[in-house]
């Protein structure tokens, strides 16, 4: 498997199964307005945690996509989805409105996308969630959670792996400014590493801690 971070909350994850590969694009953005450059992708599976342009831009994705809008089960070339309501603030959603965590299996490893959660995670959702073994999780403040929550939430899921997203990077324009890559680390204390893309299979899972992957957009 290999996970790429294009911006924001857009990862593009290529998977095998039975010998077919299969690209899934989360959460694809019109960048027009956040500054970041504008998205020419081909995927099979498309998710979309919420209905905000810097996350719904499906027509940037071609190759005619399965695509999941909703909380909900669903299966498609090999891949187990399951979508899980949840809030884009703390609020219940009143300021911002919903949104959907996706959790994405394929080839032994379970991956869930936290689209831009903004709030903490009770112990019944926790349970519903299960066993993580990658974690892409929002950290940028005023959005979604910061850096000191996502450390939190980190602990309660203890997944193998996070990759963070959603924080200030060159060239996004917002209207306020994001925590950093590093803020996680520092709140987590986690062992972190930098890369382009992230190349994994499950033998490969850190097995004693969580480390922190920071990817380059």
């Amino acid at each position: 498997m290999q996970i790429q971070w294009l911006g924001q909350s857009c990862f593009k994850i290529q998977t095998k199964n039975n010998g077919q590969e299969i690209t899934i694009i989360t959460d694809p953005y019109d960048g027009s307005d956040i500054g970041l450059k504008a998205l020419k992708l081909t995927a099979d599976i498309v998710t979309v945690s919420h209905n905000h342009n810097d996350h719904n831009h499906i027509d940037a994705v071609k190759g005619d996509p399965f695509v999941i809008l909703t909380a909900g089960e669903y299966e498609t070339k090999g891949v187990l989805v399951f979508g899980m309501p949840a809030y884009h603030d703390n609020k219940e959603g009143k300021e911002r409105g919903n949104i959907t965590i996706f959790k994405i299996s394929t080839e032994d490893i379970t991956i869930a996308h936290f689209g831009d959660l903004g709030h903490d995670l009770n112990s019944d959702f926790l349970e519903s969630l299960g066993n993580i073994d990658i974690l892409l999780l929002p950290i940028g403040g005023t959005y979604t959670i910061d850096a000191k929550k996502a450390s939190e939430i980190i602990s309660a899921i203890e997944p193998r792996i996070v990759i963070p997203m959603h924080y200030q990077i060159p060239g996004l324009k917002l209207e306020a400014k994001l925590n950093s890559a590093e803020d996680l680390v520092k709140a987590s204390g986690l062992p972190s590493e930098k890369m382009d893309k992230l190349k994994i299979t499950k033998k490969d899972l850190p097995q004693d801690e969580t480390k922190i992957i920071i990817l380059n957009p």
